[in-house]
């Protein structure tokens, strides 16, 4: 058996995800700028398309959601827009972020740094959520931009978006949000909070890689990241990518409806995931179960390296990460879990196991015995282990880091 359990890092494409985009390959396939039948052929789709992702997030016939290549690049849009506008030719020098950001936040920000801009990269509590208050505490006259993930890519912590999005607009400082682990995972309402800008990539919820799109609220003014003509309104150069927009309007329409009872079932696979192996002893879950997205599990287990833990694995066919796949070949301990206080041990033996809608219970059944097996026989072998040792009974400990 094979089974896949990396559904952070991406996911299979559906197959009538596939099948929609299929006749935009090779049978409507002109450009869709040109005024010819074999350009506006594509017109009524790429306006489905449209319609489905505005309806899937609730936004605004006043907003704007414009078709990127990848949610990096709408985040590095956000960023290097707001220190256009509002740095370079405004009054504001500051940015705040988190340090669990994804790199494609991180590093964007770390690049405006050496711009002159002031950076503060806010920290996050044991739980590993980013407290509102703290966000609050940091926000000055002159912060131009607040960017706070929505949902952690590796451990699945959902930050108090709400909470941290009036708080902006209440200071009027602009809030941008990476909702790549949100969307098509827990409902999003773009009318029941207030963001500026939210990212998002389809490949994150079953559709293709290779195209995403930003959130713009109200269509506020943002300087493009790509010059080169009037696409999307003049907001983002380049020729429409047909097929793969068609594709997103799918995917997130798939992955939206009923989307509740889609969370109540990846949520008992992977409660029952995480029951069976927090019966080993001296295993950790990173995060309040119920203020994670349903699909994931961070879970380290102590006296067991991640790498090693990841070639037992993928020697029994089962598909997991350390963490972010943008870092899956960095072996440096896990940034989340230094973060919230995990020692250097600890944060090297982060596995993360993320589940989607088409996650079987075969699968979580094979996943567990052979997950199991790869512990007893690693730990077996691992001298950091056999200092600690195992727990009376063969009971998880309770962690002074308060993980779940």
């Amino acid at each position: 058996m094979q089974v896949y359990l990396d559904n952070n890092a991406t996911t299979m494409v559906d197959p009538l995800v596939a099948q929609a985009m299929g006749p935009f390959f090779s049978e409507i396939y002109g450009n869709p700028n040109s005024l010819h039948k074999f350009g506006t052929a594509s017109h009524p789709a790429l306006k489905k398309a449209m319609d489905q992702v505005y309806k899937a997030l609730n936004a605004s016939d006043n907003d704007d959601i414009i078709f990127t290549s990848c949610a990096t690049e709408s985040n590095n849009w956000v960023l290097k827009s707001v220190y256009l506008d509002h740095i370079v030719n405004g009054d504001k020098n500051h940015i705040i972020t988190t340090e669990i950001e994804h790199p494609s936040v991180y590093a964007a920000c770390k690049a405006l740094e050496e711009q002159g801009v002031k950076v503060t990269y806010l920290p996050v509590n044991h739980e590993g959520v980013v407290e509102a208050h703290v966000v609050k505490s940091f926000i000055t006259d002159k912060t131009a931009l607040v960017s706070v993930m929505w949902a952690s890519n590796e451990t699945g912590v959902i930050n108090p978006i709400k909470e941290i999005g009036e708080i902006c607009k209440e200071k009027g400082v602009l809030f941008h949000t990476d909702g790549v682990q949100a969307v098509g995972k827990i409902p999003v309402d773009l009318q029941d909070v207030h963001v500026d800008f939210l990212s998002m990539s389809a490949h994150k919820f079953h559709g293709p890689k290779g195209v995403g799109a930003l959130y713009i609220k109200d269509s506020q003014p943002l300087s493009p990241l790509l010059n080169g003509g009037e696409h999307m309104g003049g907001r983002r150069s380049g020729t429409l990518n047909v097929p793969y927009i068609v594709a997103m309007g799918k995917a997130i329409e798939l992955a939206t409806t009923d989307i509740e009872e889609k969370i109540a079932s990846i949520r008992a696979k992977r409660d029952r995931l995480e029951d069976a192996l927090l019966e080993l002893s001296d295993t950790f879950v990173v995060g309040d179960r119920e203020n994670r997205t349903p699909n994931t599990i961070l879970i380290s287990i102590r006296g067991v390296e991640g790498e090693g833990m990841l070639w037992d694995l993928n020697n029994a066919q089962v598909g997991a990460s350390t963490g972010s796949a943008c870092a899956s070949e960095d072996l440096q301990a896990n940034t989340v879990m230094l973060a919230i206080g995990a020692d250097n041990e600890l944060a090297h033996t982060g596995i993360r196991l993320s589940l989607s809608r088409f996650t079987t219970d075969e699968e979580i059944d094979y996943t567990i015995e052979h997950f199991k097996k790869a512990v007893f026989r690693l730990r077996a072998i691992s001298s950091s282990f056999a200092k600690v040792g195992p727990t009376p009974g063969g009971e998880s400990k309770e962690c002074e880091l308060h993980f779940h």
